[in-house]
């Protein structure tokens, strides 16, 4: 089958970062060679989305005639990229085909990186998690024992899809701290919180395969963007609750960065002067409030007692609140200052939705969603607080590894096609 060389040619690598950092690798000589380009990655990214659609539908998204969307997708076919997957009923007339997406015409790993290890999944170009292997957990790891935990991990992945190696266009890493592009697509991870030294993140691994950073609420907010609860939202506020606190926001349909990318670093926004002491060296910040390892030692404080410091400790502590009064006060002056941060986004973003995930955001979310939404109200202008609306994200524990897949798929999108 043919396939574009940014899957399997020598130049996938350079053709697929430069892609995603927005660079042409080659200066276009027509305008209508623009023009059709932004088309093809109009009409392939719609199809990946909708996972299911017509000839008709993609003309109609793409703001083109039938004829021209025809062989737009025709293209995309001849590519591997998407396949005819059935008919659905015309009004009187012939059967209309299909189009999806060809799952394997192309693979992407998603990575969620944490400082206790890593969760990496193969997805295929449906989106569909195909395999995942997991390594660390237990404890904080250094930052070479993460780099090795990935290595590893995806030398099990590798080992177990071998006939799906060759279409594998890259790695997307979910990161714990800010992660900067510079002009030439060279990225840097700035951990402080973690006590981490800034580290350059490699742009390909050893086999070759191209390796995309990005901060984990952002990976996060992409995969709800695509396929979730911030689908078609025009203005959004994302927020990642976990070990770590953090946040992304969607301004008119894309995510805001910045001028360096570290843009709504809000887990060290400042809730309380000279108050709590952060990991980030700090005092004060959100971090130290709502994040994990903040909410269970405050329990601890009044004489909670649990095991381990994750998932079922949090979930702990929420059924503890039901009937304890020293675990409701704990965990009612976390979620008061969720509602103070959140507040504050509400007054500088005026989002239409809040979305909140991560492992503790979701945990909170089961059983206390309303008292959040009632604590951001209480803390940001009247007006603004009856704009939004506030629901759990959509994928559980798998969202940062999804949306961190999308990186190289989004570089597929937007690499030139020869």
């Amino acid at each position: 089958m043919d396939r574009v060389d940014v899957m399997t040619g020598a130049g996938r690598n350079d053709r697929l970062r430069a892609a995603w950092a927005g660079v042409s690798t080659a200066p276009e000589s027509q305008t209508v060679n623009s023009l059709r380009q932004r088309n093809r990655a109009s009409a392939l990214q719609f199809i990946l989305r909708q996972r299911e659609a017509t000839r008709a539908d993609v003309a109609r998204h793409c703001g083109l005639s039938v004829a021209s969307a025809t062989n737009m997708v025709n293209d995309l076919m001849a590519d591997g990229l998407v396949v005819e997957s059935g008919t659905v009923a015309s009004r009187g007339g012939r059967p209309i085909t299909v189009i999806a997406p060809n799952s394997d015409g192309a693979y992407a790993i998603g990575a969620d990186v944490g400082e206790r290890g890593v969760a990496v999944e193969l997805f295929d170009l449906g989106l569909q998690v195909v395999d995942r292997e997991f390594r660390g957990g237990r404890q904080e790891e250094s930052p070479e024992d993460i780099e090795q935990d990935l290595r590893d991990a995806i030398g099990a992945l590798r080992a177990r899809n071998a006939e799906r190696w060759g279409r594998v266009l890259g790695v997307g890493l979910g990161l714990p701290g800010v992660v900067e592009t510079s002009a030439d697509g060279e990225q840097t991870l700035y951990a402080q919180s973690l006590g981490w030294a800034p580290r350059p993140i490699p742009g390909a691994t050893k086999d070759g395969l191209p390796v995309f950073g990005e901060n984990g609420a952002k990976t996060l907010a992409r995969a709800e963007m695509w396929f979730g609860a911030a689908r078609d939202i025009e203005h959004a506020a994302v927020a990642l609750l976990g070990r770590g606190v953090g946040l992304a926001i969607v301004n008119e349909g894309k995510l805001f960065r910045g001028a360096f990318g570290s843009a709504t670093e809000w887990g060290h926004t400042k809730i309380r002067y000279g108050g709590e002491p952060c990991r980030c060296g700090d005092r004060g910040c959100l971090e130290a409030y709502v994040g994990a390892d903040a909410l269970l030692a405050a329990w601890r404080r009044t004489g909670g007692a649990f095991e381990g410091s994750g998932w079922q400790a949090i979930g702990a502590l929420c059924e503890a609140a039901e009937t304890d009064d020293a675990a409701a006060r704990v965990l009612g002056d976390g979620i008061e200052a969720l509602g103070a941060a959140l507040g504050s986004i509400v007054n500088l973003a005026n989002p239409q939705r809040i979305v909140v995930g991560g492992w503790v955001g979701l945990r909170l979310m089961e059983r206390h969603g309303q008292a959040i939404t009632e604590a951001i109200r209480r803390n940001c202008l009247i007006r603004a607080g009856e704009q939004f609306d506030l629901v759990a994200a959509t994928f559980g524990g798998d969202t940062v590894a999804l949306g961190s897949a999308l990186m190289p798929i989004e570089a597929l999108i937007h690499a030139p096609r020869n």
